[in-house]
């Protein structure tokens, strides 16, 4: 018999485990789990910490908010949504992601769960990585993790917050990255690298989806598309003049949701918007500096499921 589960670092996530069942499910104090587990206070304490630390724990709120609950279903209502999330907001971070982060690994987890397999599609970006770290630890070999964008910058260096790889190790499912830099250097280019067959495989794998889930990128001097070295200052500016409103995958669109007739869009490499058929595609999101993007892509059903936290659901509703 193998050797490995036994080892220090094992054994000290067990203690972590047992540490944490007893102090949040049984509701022992840290005194009566030191007692009962052999270790002084302050190691019951330490072991609690590290039970949350590692997400070993994972704190679930049961109690129906009921300004959230409303919240969700003005905006399915309004917007057609096939899921709708919102959210406690926390006052002092309004562009906090944990909260979202969470509700969206809780819907991840639910198609993970089944024993079918599920064909599930990422986009990138730092709320999609933060979802992906709220997830359980899983094994799940039936299911295929598939990306909608390139995980290469011009140069061949990867690029930040690709979610793909990262989930596919967390729950043990084949994936599928985007084998394109996310912007081609001309039409040309472009047309040669979709003629590839790995990428027009990946491409019909987006299209069938069950579940799609992407961030929503705003336009400005902020814009992912800029900060993440994309797109010069100078095009970003003259796309907000053109009445640029936000970006999903890369894809720049326009108040209504529409893919904007571009020289950028003519060199995106992602898989198409909007996204015909399949599962739901999610936007996750928050923040001021989103609402109107996210509010855009409502409205051009470039995304039919939102999870957000309650400010921004508030600046929604009155968009």
């Amino acid at each position: 018999m193998s050797q490995s589960r036994f080892t220090p670092e094992a054994t000290r996530l067990d203690d972590a485990a047992r540490a944490g069942w007893l102090y949040y499910v049984a509701g022992n104090t840290q005194d009566e789990i030191a007692r009962k587990l052999g270790v002084s206070r302050q190691s019951a304490q330490r072991l609690v910490s590290l039970a949350v630390s590692e997400k070993l724990v994972k704190v679930r709120l049961d109690h129906p908010i009921a300004r959230c609950m409303d919240l969700s279903g003005a905006l399915a209502e309004r917007y057609k949504l096939r899921v709708s999330e919102v959210v406690p907001s926390d006052p002092n971070a309004p562009e906090l992601l944990t909260g979202i982060a969470i509700a969206a690994a809780a819907e991840l987890e639910k198609m993970l769960k089944s024993p079918d397999e599920k064909i599930i599609a990422l986009g990138t970006g730092r709320a999609l990585r933060a979802c992906v770290e709220q997830l359980p630890r899983m094994d799940c070999p039936q299911h295929r993790i598939v990306s909608r964008l390139g995980n290469m910058m011009s140069d061949g260096s990867a690029t930040p917050y690709n979610a793909v790889i990262r989930m596919a190790e967390r729950v043990g499912a084949k994936h599928y990255p985007y084998p394109l830099p996310v912007v081609a250097r001309d039409e040309a280019e472009l047309q040669i690298m979709h003629g590839q067959e790995p990428v027009r495989h990946t491409m019909e794998l987006c299209a069938r989806a069950d579940l799609t889930l992407v961030g929503v990128g705003q336009v400005g001097a902020t814009a992912p598309l800029h900060v993440d070295g994309f797109m010069e200052a100078a095009e970003m500016q003259m796309l907000v003049d053109q009445g640029a409103a936000g970006e999903i995958t890369s894809w720049v669109y326009d108040a209504e949701g529409r893919i904007m007739d571009c020289a950028f869009n003519a060199r995106v490499a992602s898989a198409p918007l909007p996204v015909q058929g399949g599962g739901p595609v999610i936007g996750l999101a928050t923040g001021p500096a989103k609402a109107q993007a996210i509010a855009a892509a409502l409205r051009g059903r470039l995304i039919d499921g939102l999870i957000t936290d309650e400010v921004t659901a508030g600046r929604l509703l009155k968009a």
